[in-house]
């Protein structure tokens, strides 16, 4: 995530990467190096959060951590701001925006409370073709026909690199609260006519269904303890590998509307894969990323070494492999860290605030207490604040 966030800032004018905060030296210092390299800087590293927003230099914060830290460092960094030991303007989260609801909401109470400018860094929305798409489907097909009634949204590939994302405790889920968060908001970006707000697409049920399909297997439930170490055990506690949610909405006007989500950490293929159609009574929309013009084929007598230099998430080294050019781009970063500055520079609303960030949570514990209860629920009837889906409660709880 910090590689793409580096990389799209090559693209971004009207900006610098003042400052980088890790408490892990080794990491810090690779990061700051790269930036360096790439003439983004001059960057320096920091080893607390609050000395590093005290830096004059530093007048907005991306918050790029792990998901157990991030309410934790946005309280330093309102802390320092309501004090007056930062001149910070403006913060970014990266998705989810909290764990649960009551941390989400925590993040929407602290950001508001020190006036700071605030954006919701989902890449899937920033998307090229997510944007073009949804601007053409609405200026020839909704204009004539009707507005859209269906987003289908999917994301999958084979597994996260870190070990915090497998552990349901510190990431507070499982493939449902890694991915499907791009899912439900790409979707419920595309079923808003463009310029109108946000909110005038209500959500009213939510049906969620979770499975473990591979890595609670003993063969891959040992893979797995062997490449992320003891403390990942899926015989003992598994978290979702395959997530499915269907969210009934309306719209101001009273049309239903429908999100289909689809995300796992199963998929075998080329490697990360994202999916989205659209439907609308006489137009339909669809966008797939492995979908390439470019593409490159490998004999079995080509044995390269494994990496991702043709796509994340990639699997294979020979064989007919599709190629992302630029998946910076492709996948929205630069059109998204190019919106936020612009936005936090000249102190407007961006397109995508912590409150839709709030909003995907809601949605996301909505399909979590449906699949605990296995049952279709309704967001009017479920206090969903203090609600932990199963898989990410302490032990024994």
């Amino acid at each position: 995530m910090v590689g793409f966030h580096v990389e799209a800032f090559r693209s971004v004018r009207d900006c610098l990467l003042a400052a980088v905060y890790s408490p892990t030296a080794a990491h810090r210092d690779v990061v700051v190096e790269h930036i360096n390299g790439l003439g983004l800087g001059p960057c320096t590293g920091f080893d607390s959060v609050e000395e590093m927003v005290a830096r004059d230099a530093v007048d907005a914060v991306w918050i790029v951590g792990p998901n157990f830290t991030r309410l934790e460092h946005m309280e330093v960094i309102t802390a320092a701001v309501s004090a007056g030991r930062s001149s910070l303007r403006a913060v970014a989260c990266e998705k989810p925006l909290g764990r649960t609801v009551a941390e989400a909401r925590r993040m929407v109470d602290l950001v508001t409370a020190t006036g700071l400018n605030h954006g919701y860094l989902e890449n899937q929305v920033f998307s090229p073709g997510v944007r073009k798409g949804r601007e053409t489907i609405w200026r020839r097909g909704a204009a004539i026909s009707g507005r859209p009634y269906l987003a289908r949204a999917s994301e999958e590939h084979s597994g996260p690199h870190r070990p915090w994302f497998w552990q349901g405790e510190q990431q507070g889920g499982g493939v449902l609260l890694d991915m499907m968060c791009h899912s439900v908001e790409v979707a419920r970006f595309l079923l808003t006519e463009p310029g109108a707000d946000r909110t005038g697409v209500v959500a009213t049920t939510a049906t969620g269904h979770v499975s473990t399909l591979k890595w609670s297997r003993p063969e891959y439930a040992a893979l797995l303890r062997k490449s992320m170490g003891e403390e990942v055990d899926y015989l003992a506690r598994p978290s979702e590998d395959m997530a499915q949610g269907v969210i009934e909405l309306h719209d101001r006007d009273g049309h239903p509307l429908m999100i289909e989500a689809s995300t796992s950490w199963v998929y075998v293929g080329p490697g990360l894969r994202i999916g989205i159609e659209v439907l609308g009574p006489e137009y339909s929309m669809k966008l797939d990323t492995l979908s390439t013009g470019l593409q490159l084929f490998f004999s079995r007598h080509i044995a390269g070494v494994a990496g991702e230099d043709l796509v994340e998430k990639q699997n294979a080294e020979q064989g007919l492999l599709p190629v992302i050019e630029d998946e910076g781009v492709a996948y929205g970063y630069v059109a998204e860290n190019r919106h936020m500055v612009e936005a936090f520079r000249l102190g407007e609303t961006p397109e995508e605030t912590w409150a839709d960030g709030l909003a995907v949570v809601e949605l996301l514990m909505g399909l979590y207490r449906s699949a605990e209860l296995r049952r279709t629920i309704n967001f009017g009837d479920e206090d969903l604040t203090d609600y932990i889906p199963p898989v990410g409660r302490p032990a024994g709880a």
